[in-house]
């Protein structure tokens, strides 16, 4: 049995004060079982105010999780708060973790956390991973956390803020808290997880497309055979003009053909800038020899995709919870109407069902399962959903 909750925390300059209100919604809203471990998400001011510390220190189980630019869960939301995705359970066991990342060798890094949990070698059921934003492409902690439990679902999102330049993100896990730290939840016993993915409609797509000639990670250098920029150009996405932002609402539609585990799934991409040799990066990886098409995005699109998604999630059996991460565009595509209007549109279609929501700057999930292996990517501009 599985049970959980979202417990939300709205106080922000009194840690005491933060406490009690956590500690008054658990006792209202759940009954602890043997095992019980918390996905914590908050905005940066809590950090500052010392009362995510105090909170994540003084509760009966552990935290694990990251910071956003917005939450929420059933009967409250906004950007400015607290919130924790309870998880209790008699038949599945919970360990939490943080570490700090070397880049030069995340698998090693990561193999050397997963031993300090003191639970060996056997693989989870299911990995909670909350990486570092800005340290490297989100591709390669989904692909680490492969390599290590070759066969276990990893669902996930990038630590974000509401900086124009993510300046304040961190990562969280029990009373640590840290800009280049990568925690973790790892889920073991009889657990089910389920996922849905919501991107945009397929109407969207437009009539550009290209395949990448020459990529390095998350760098392209040629499309068709052409300078990236130059035929980025040419289809009227760049020109030398072309500021910053003009690149956040223009996804690219990928599908990663050439990777051995592909399973005809495509996954959406943005745009990050262009290098002084036309070179284009982008914010996550972009295999050599991936085929793309331009998609159009606006807030309409998100709400419709989300809404027909989290209804899908709703269909499954049993479901005890959900927990759901959005990219941090789509949050920004809602500015100009109401920035919380997903969530909103969220815990209307979730109702009762214990849920918890909240902003990332880049999101991992499973696409499908394959060989016995669920199949881990990383998206952009997409919500991804953990039905429990």
């Amino acid at each position: 049995m599985l049970r959980c909750a979202g417990l939300y925390v709205s106080e922000v300059d009194d840690p005491g004060l933060a406490l009690s209100q956590a500690l008054a919604q658990l006792s209202e809203k759940i009954e602890l079982l043997a095992n019980t471990v918390g996905v914590v998400m908050c905005n940066p001011e809590f950090v500052e105010s010392g009362a995510l510390r105090h909170v994540a220190e003084n509760l009966p189980f552990d935290v694990a999780g990251v910071t956003t630019s917005a939450l929420a869960v059933n009967g409250s939301g906004g950007e400015v708060a607290l919130s924790i995705f309870v998880m209790t359970s008699d038949t599945i066991r919970f360990k939490a973790g943080i570490f700090e990342l070397n880049e030069a060798d995340v698998e090693g890094s990561l193999r050397a956390a997963i031993e300090e949990t003191g639970e060996g070698p056997d693989a989870p059921g299911l990995v909670l991973a909350f990486p570092p934003l800005g340290a490297c492409s989100g591709d390669e902690f989904t692909e680490a956390w492969g390599k290590v439990f070759p066969s276990t679902p990893v669902f996930g999102g990038l630590s974000s803020d509401e900086s124009a330049d993510f300046a304040n993100v961190k990562s969280i896990c029990r009373g640590a808290i840290s800009a280049l730290g990568h925690s973790f939840i790892l889920c073991y016993g009889d657990i089910r997880p389920r996922f849905v993915i919501a991107t945009l409609p397929e109407g969207n797509i437009l009539p550009h497309a290209g395949e990448i000639t020459k990529s390095k990670s998350n760098i392209v250098y040629e499309i068709n055979g052409v300078n990236a920029y130059e035929f980025l150009k040419n289809i009227g996405f760049a020109n030398d003009l072309a500021p910053l932002g003009a690149f956040w609402f223009l996804p690219f539609l990928v599908s990663q053909r050439k990777r051995e585990d592909y399973d005809g799934v495509p996954v959406v991409r943005g745009m990050a800038a262009f290098g002084d040799d036309g070179s284009a990066s982008f914010r996550g990886k972009m295999d050599q020899g991936s085929a793309f098409t331009l998609m159009n995005m606006t807030a309409e699109d998100v709400l419709e995709e989300t809404a027909a998604k989290l209804r899908s999630a709703l269909e499954m059996p049993e479901v005890n919870g959900i927990l759901i991460f959005s990219c941090v565009v789509r949050h920004m595509v809602l500015m100009h109407r109401n920035p919380l209007e997903e969530m909103e549109l969220a815990e209307e279609i979730l109702g009762s069902t214990p849920f918890m929501m909240g902003y990332v700057a880049g999101e991992c999930c499973p696409t499908s399962e394959k060989n016995g292996a669920h199949v881990n990517r990383f998206h952009n501009y997409s919500l991804v959903a953990l039905v429990l």
